[in-house]
């Protein structure tokens, strides 16, 4: 099967000016304290995908034959909440989702009002912990192997 053609992929679009569009100033501080907690945590810089803000990058292949890239963690400014994608999800961190305040969740989405209303050191370790799954998963970060093929 052909590689997946994503309907969420990089693009051009520039973080700084999306994010200087939130017009809500504790949503644009939150989602500025996002980039840097994601941009130590990760490595790597930020990358709109679409709407999301993107860091890192993976490719996964499914036994369907289905394969694709994507982003190892990010974020999205939700009208409700933000969006804080944790691709390994969270079955194996019940200690730290006990711990983290108030949040929702879906499959590997963690709805957050605020930043207040969470642990942001335990948001940073369930964040950690999920860019360590990833690379014992996927292996490392894309663009540091393709750096190192050159």
């Amino acid at each position: 099967m052909a590689k997946a053609d994503n309907k969420t992929k990089p693009t051009d679009l520039d973080v700084g000016e999306f994010i200087a569009s939130i017009v809500n100033p504790q949503r644009q501080s939150d989602c500025k304290k996002l980039i840097e907690m994601m941009r130590i945590e990760s490595g790597c810089e930020p990358v709109m995908w679409g709407s999301i803000v993107g860091f890192g990058e993976y490719h996964y292949r499914y036994e369907s034959g289905r394969e694709g890239d994507f982003m190892r963690t990010g974020f999205a400014n939700r009208k409700s909440a933000l969006t804080v994608y944790i691709m390994a999800g969270f079955d194996t961190y019940p200690d730290l989702m006990a711990k983290l305040g108030k949040f929702k969740t879906g499959k590997s989405c963690l709805y957050i009002k605020s930043l207040d209303d969470v642990d942001t050191d335990v948001l940073r370790r369930l964040v950690r912990e999920s860019l360590d799954f990833m690379a014992a998963t996927y292996g490392a970060e894309k663009a540091a192997r393709e750096a190192a093929l050159e």
